[in-house]
């Protein structure tokens, strides 16, 4: 079964889809989210109620990946380079375990600031 999420931010809405690990599972069942983003250069992440053991964690992630960050529990949206990418590569600040990917451009996120509301929730219809 393929599950869906929508991302809001400002008047920017996005879909996303999960992948089949123990972590989207584990995220899916605590949906939905509504936190203050935070912003790492093109990545925004924030706290989230779900506390897993990390698990093949990546150290370089692709545009538009969404990943779980264990020392801070966040939801992470990858859209671009972060101060510890180099040349063109996604680096988070450390391994992440990815759980799933924008539908679409998730560069649209590039205006989104520190502090702005951001609601995850599952997709209805």
């Amino acid at each position: 079964m393929e599950r869906t999420i929508t991302i809001k931010v400002n008047n920017i809405e996005l879909d996303a889809i999960l992948n089949n690990s123990s972590m989207a599972d584990a995220i899916w069942e605590a949906l939905p989210f509504r936190a203050q983003a935070s912003t790492w250069g093109d990545e925004i992440y924030f706290a989230i109620p779900v506390n897993l053991e990390p698990e093949q964690g990546q150290d370089v992630v692709e545009l538009g990946d969404l990943g779980y960050w264990p020392p801070g529990s966040a939801f992470c949206i990858f859209f671009g380079p972060t101060p510890m990418s180099h040349s063109g590569e996604i680096r988070p600040a450390s391994a992440v375990m990815v759980f799933g990917r924008v539908v679409g451009d998730a560069t649209v996120l590039k205006g989104v600031e520190s502090g702005t509301e951001i609601v995850i929730e599952r997709k209805t219809g």
